[in-house]
């Protein structure tokens, strides 16, 4: 009885939403113009050639069982650190160099493939799907005006890779060793050169184009702010940022510095829907990673914290 008015209250509630939202869509037609050009924009200039690739890349390695040799001359650090199976290493490079939503999209499809345990799928994406450094060097530290200052960088990625650290070593403690979780059922033959580019084109286009209609979907929920412009612009900002987080830098700007830094581990509601994209059809919670993202965040906000009252704050600006 308790659950099912908890249904009907949340039923009820995005009732509400998709008539309030229809209202200002029919209201306010050139704002919702200008919100949802703004995320094909961005989807089309940004996702797309920093995304498409490497989607196509590495679905090839994957389907020629290429992960391993690629991740052998990497794999035993990251094993001493992060206690990773061959193909988990591979996940953190690929996670960490080609940026959110990579990571999940790789750990997703190792999982399917039968190359890497769930236990292991679920630890490695509670710290590698974060944005990635080019864009993090390219957009975002030009927008908040850094230059010659690579602190924050080392901040938005030493907090992930610490926290998988220590998460090892409290939580997931046995190492991973590929031959005691391979899935026999699910591995495939290796398919020919051809079948693999595709496949992995197929599939690389169908993941781009679901992350195109998230950017266009979150982007055009900024219009549910437009009744209330009288709030403050911090708090107009922040709500932004966590809608979709590369549109909220670039409305914000400088103005909202810190805000961004610490919010960008987190990466926005945006990054979350595309990130169970990648992983629905796995055993993967995005729950889990949710709570995983949120404690990163506090970590990074309390970092902050600590450099802003520091006398040495005025290093970033």
């Amino acid at each position: 009885m308790f659950r099912k008015t908890i249904d009907l209250i949340s039923q009820s509630l995005f009732t509400l939403l998709a008539l309030y939202l229809t209202y200002l869509l029919l209201c306010y037609p050139s704002q919702s113009l200008e919100y949802a050009s703004t995320g094909l924009a961005l989807w089309f200039q940004k996702m797309i050639p920093t995304l498409l690739p490497f989607m196509i890349l590495s679905g090839i390695m994957v389907r020629m069982n290429m992960t391993e040799r690629f991740a052998k001359w990497f794999h035993p650090l990251f094993h001493r650190l992060w206690g990773t199976s061959m193909n988990g290493s591979y996940a953190i490079l690929m996670g960490m160099l080609c940026g959110f939503p990579m990571g999940a999209r790789v750990i997703g499809e190792l999982c399917k493939a039968g190359k890497l345990s769930e236990d292991e799928g679920a630890y490695l994406l509670a710290f590698c799907n974060n944005i990635g450094p080019i864009y993090f060097l390219s957009f975002v530290m030009s927008t908040l005006s850094i230059s010659g200052n690579y602190i924050p960088f080392a901040i938005m990625y030493g907090v992930p890779l610490c926290y998988g650290y220590v998460l090892r070593r409290v939580v997931y403690k046995k190492p991973y060793i590929k031959k005691q979780y391979f899935n026999f059922s699910t591995a495939a033959k290796t398919p020919s050169l051809l079948a693999a580019i595709d496949d992995s084109v197929i599939s690389g286009l169908i993941g781009i184009g679901k992350l195109g209609g998230y950017m266009v979907f979150f982007n055009l929920l900024n219009i549910m702010f437009i009744p209330f412009s009288a709030l403050p612009d911090k708090f107009l900002s922040l709500c932004n940022c966590i809608l979709e987080i590369t549109s909220g830098i670039s409305r914000t700007g400088a103005t909202g510095f810190y805000m961004i830094l610490i919010l960008l581990p987190f990466g926005g509601l945006s990054c979350m829907a595309q990130t169970y994209s990648m992983i629905k059809d796995t055993n993967l919670s995005i729950n889990n990673y949710f709570i995983h993202k949120c404690i990163q965040t506090a970590i990074t906000a309390l970092i902050y914290l600590i450099v802003f009252a520091s006398s040495s704050a005025s290093v970033f600006l």
